[in-house]
């Protein structure tokens, strides 16, 4: 029940976080300073808290599945690294750098462009569960394309973030990038992991399920905290420039929708099953947005247009995620109809 009316939560959050901003703006000045290596603990700290949770899920020797759900593993990664990123800056150039750009504040249009590119340049992992489950998606299928994902970004987010801003004529400190890709995919995977090891080994599967309990309001409160933080560190600037984020949100909402709906039609194309096809095509729309805050922050700081466009990804992603789940699940006899005609088309 709290899952399907989060965005209700999200936009309390919102709320409450702009209004404290702009009436208590020097509240978040001192939380903004509290930063070590140009990494804010506050932020850092309440990442790791909606991660780690997410992370305990899954089993990395579930990758041996992919080859089970080759045909939707392989949507959905093509969706995410050889689409998602390029197009995103393709439509951020588009609308920011040039249509645009005369109605947003001088200065931050680089700093706009980059916050988009690094929103789109890693697929979602956290709220990936929450989806897939509202779509009655093969479990399964999301947990190894999930580990799957996982496993690229380590080593793929900072050289695709890198090529796309160097592309943007946007200075990149790749030691920062690096850093944050340490520290915000690398760091809470390992950690996860070896805490999933342990409790498996000390009380078994009956004892993780029962932790993942415990745990999961933990990991939602902490989204929702997030929220209040980062709209409060916003708030000046959200209420001095609305327009700005009506603005960014369009190539966002141009990118979720295209590529959700690609990657559905690609999966009805090859003969995909729905329970696949659904979670595919939402981990193919949906972004990290979590890392995409924080590397943001760590490379442009808390008050810059690149970090204000990865809120307004936040701010978009939730409502529009659920208004995605809501097609997929109203389009499956649709889809199953397609499906079983591609299905026999392809020998299966």
């Amino acid at each position: 029940m709290f899952e399907r009316y989060l965005t209700l939560w999200v936009v309390f959050c919102i709320v409450m976080g702009v209004t404290l901003g702009h009436f208590l703006p020097f509240v978040f000045h001192i939380i903004g300073a509290a930063d070590v290596a140009h990494v804010n603990i506050p932020v850092a700290l309440l990442i790791w808290l909606m991660i780690i949770p997410m992370l305990l899920r899954i089993d990395f020797r579930s990758l041996g599945q992919v080859r089970k759900y080759w045909r939707g593993v392989g949507v959905t990664l093509f969706i995410n690294w050889a689409v998602k990123p390029f197009s995103m800056a393709a439509l951020a150039w588009l609308f920011i750098g040039h249509l645009f750009e005369p109605y947003l504040p001088t200065g931050q249009v680089d700093s706009y462009i980059a916050g988009l590119i690094i929103l789109a340049a890693a697929p979602c992992t956290a709220m990936v569960f929450v989806w897939s489950n509202l779509s009655n998606g093969e479990p399964h299928f999301t947990i190894s394309q999930v580990a799957f994902n996982d496993v690229i970004m380590i080593f793929a987010f900072a050289p695709i973030v890198g090529l796309l801003l160097g592309l943007s004529d946007i200075a990149i400190p790749w030691g920062t990038l690096f850093l944050s890709a340490a520290l915000y995919i690398a760091a809470p995977v390992v950690i996860a992991q070896l805490l999933r090891q342990r409790v498996l080994a000390s009380r078994g599967m009956l004892g993780l399920e029962s932790i993942l309990t415990k745990l999961g309001p933990v990991s939602l409160f902490a989204l929702l905290a997030m929220l209040v933080l980062l709209f409060g560190f916003q708030g000046e600037q959200i209420v001095a420039h609305p327009l700005v984020i009506a603005l960014l949100s369009l190539p966002i909402l141009i990118q979720v929708y295209c590529n959700a709906g690609l990657a559905y039609f690609l999966s009805r194309q090859f003969g995909v099953p729905h329970c696949v096809a659904a979670p595919s095509a939402l981990i193919g729309a949906s972004n990290f947005f979590e890392l995409a805050v924080a590397t943001a922050i760590v490379l442009f700081g808390i008050d810059s247009g690149a970090t204000l466009a990865t809120v307004v990804g936040v701010l978009v992603e939730v409502p529009v995620m659920l208004s995605v789940v809501g097609l997929v699940n109203r389009t499956r006899g649709w889809y199953e109809r397609g499906n079983a005609v591609s299905a026999r088309a392809l020998g299966r």
